[in-house]
């Protein structure tokens, strides 16, 4: 029987993802299916910009509803793209209630899972798996960081074309 490739593990060994803090996070749609967005190039000196398909609406909804589902996370910024999406996420005002706080690993679960099944109603594909295994994400630790993410999103659009996912 043939072997997977080991996975490697990207998050922090002792760092607790439910304290405040600035997370940046990308989530690819599964096979990296262009179901999105399409990018279309800014006139003039207009910048790119994706114009959302109806799935992409359905994912741009989700992620600013985590702020409603989520009181202390709040969405700094996010680019949806034709196969991915990119965000900032601010964990904010620690207090938990009388339970543990969710996880960044389990905010951006059920941002999957409920973009996941409402994408799936909307194209009558019940149960199919719309998201990659996982996410990226990195703790942004510093100003320099947080600006290298903000305009790693800012400048996302304008790239697509030299994405190897890019099709004219």
């Amino acid at each position: 029987m043939a072997r997977l490739p080991e996975r490697k593990h990207t998050r922090l060994r002792s760092y607790d993802y439910s304290r405040d803090g600035a997370y940046f996070v990308t989530t690819n749609v599964r096979d990296n299916r262009c179901l999105l967005s399409a990018v279309r190039v800014g006139r003039g000196l207009a910048p790119a910009e994706p114009e959302l398909t109806a799935l992409g609406e359905i994912a741009q909804t989700q992620i600013l509803d985590l702020s409603r589902r989520y009181p202390y996370v709040a969405v700094d910024k996010y680019v949806v793209m034709p196969n991915h999406v990119h965000m900032i996420l601010l964990f904010q005002d620690g207090a938990a209630g009388a339970s543990p706080r969710p996880t960044l690993m389990q905010v951006i679960g059920a941002f999957k899972s409920v973009t996941a099944r409402l994408c799936n109603q909307a194209q009558n594909t019940p149960g199919e798996k719309f998201w990659q295994d996982s996410f990226y994400e990195s703790v942004l630790r510093s100003d320099k960081a947080y600006q290298n993410a903000w305009n790693y999103i800012d400048a996302n659009p304008a790239k697509w074309a030299e994405d190897k996912y890019y099709v004219p």
